[in-house]
C-alpha cells in the first residue's frame, strides 16, 4: 500500500496545463509584462521541470505580453571581489587573463535558478550584455527591456528593471518572496540615501575580441528587502494578488508601487 504523500506533493502532477489556469486565478493575463523570479522545487512535482513552467508563462501572457527573469553571472568578476569562497591572491592574475567572456548565448545563468537558466535559452528569447546582471526577456518588448543595458550601475536607469518599470509591469513570485526581488535595487538607486560606490570588473566581448573591463556601481544591500516588501503589502494591500502556482505560494504585484515605496522606505528606515 501506497503510503500518504508528502505535505509538498499535490495529489496530482503539476502540469503545464494546472500551471496555467494557477497563473490566471493569480491574474496574470495576455499582454502583461511579468517579471519573474521562480524557484522550480516549491512548485511541487512539475511534469516536465523547468520547461513546463517556461511553457505555461508563455502560454498565459501570449506574445502580445512580456515576460522577463533575471540571468545573472556574477562569477565573471574581479578576482579581489571573490569571495565565496575567496581565491589566492596569488591567482588573480591568471583569473584575469582568462575567464572566459560573457556570452549571452553560452553564459549559464548563477544562483538564479533552474527556471530562468533553461528560459534564457528558449527560442526568442532575448539576454541583455551586462556581464553580471543580465536579464532574458520574451514577447512583444524584449527588446526594449533588454537593450542598451549599461555596464555602470547595472539595476538603475539604464537596465532592463527600469525598462519594466516603464512599461507599469508585474512581479510574479512563484515559490520565492520580497528577498529575491531585483526591482528593489531600482528603488536603491533613485533613493536619497548614502551608497558607497565600489569597482567591479569583467571579462566580456569587444567586437570580438575577449577584454578586461571595469565598470562602477553601488555597494548594493539586500538585507531589508523582506522587511520592505512586508510594508509595503501592510500600506498597498490592493497592489498585490497572493495565490498558488502547482503546490508553491505565488504573488503578483505591481512593480511601479512596490518602487516608488522602496524609495520613501529606504529614505526613512536606512541609516
Amino acid at each position: 500500500m501506497r503510503g500518504p504523500l508528502p505535505e509538498d506533493r499535490s495529489p496530482e502532477p503539476v502540469t503545464v496545463e494546472s500551471m496555467t489556469s494557477d497563473l490566471q486565478n493569480l491574474g496574470v493575463e495576455a499582454g502583461q509584462t511579468v517579471l519573474v523570479h521562480g524557484s522550480l522545487s516549491a512548485l511541487g512535482w512539475v511534469c516536465g521541470g523547468a520547461p513546463a513552467v517556461v511553457d505555461a508563462l508563455k502560454r498565459v501572457v501570449g506574445e502580445t505580453g512580456t515576460i522577463v527573469m533575471p540571468t545573472h553571472s556574477p562569477g565573471n568578476r574581479a578576482p579581489t571581489n571573490m569571495s565565496a569562497p575567496p581565491i589566492p591572491e596569488s591567482w588573480y592574475d591568471s583569473v584575469r587573463e582568462q575567464m572566459p567572456p560573457y556570452r549571452p548565448a553560452v553564459t549559464p545563468a548563477q544562483g538564479m535558478g533552474a527556471i530562468a537558466e533553461c528560459f534564457r535559452s528558449y527560442p526568442g528569447v532575448r539576454r541583455s550584455a551586462h556581464p553580471q546582471h543580465s536579464f532574458a526577456a520574451w514577447g512583444a518588448d524584449a527588446a526594449f527591456v533588454t537593450d542598451d543595458h549599461a555596464y555602470d550601475f547595472s539595476l538603475g536607469e539604464q537596465s532592463p528593471l527600469a525598462r519594466v518599470y516603464d512599461l507599469d509591469g508585474d512581479v510574479l513570485y512563484l515559490g520565492t518572496s520580497h528577498a529575491t526581488t531585483t526591482s528593489l535595487h531600482l528603488a536603491e538607486y533613485r533613493a536619497d540615501i548614502d551608497l558607497d560606490t565600489v569597482p567591479n570588473a569583467s571579462a566580456v566581448l569587444v567586437d570580438g575580441d575577449r577584454e578586461w573591463v571595469q565598470w562602477e556601481d553601488i555597494d548594493f544591500d539586500d538585507e531589508d528587502f523582506s522587511d520592505c516588501g512586508m510594508a509595503f503589502e501592510r500600506e498597498h494591500p490592493d497592489a498585490f494578488e497572493t495565490g498558488s502556482v502547482g503546490v508553491g505560494n505565488a504573488k503578483l504585484l505591481a512593480q511601479r508601487p512596490l518602487v516608488d515605496f522602496g524609495v520613501d522606505w529606504f529614505e526613512t528606515n536606512r541609516e
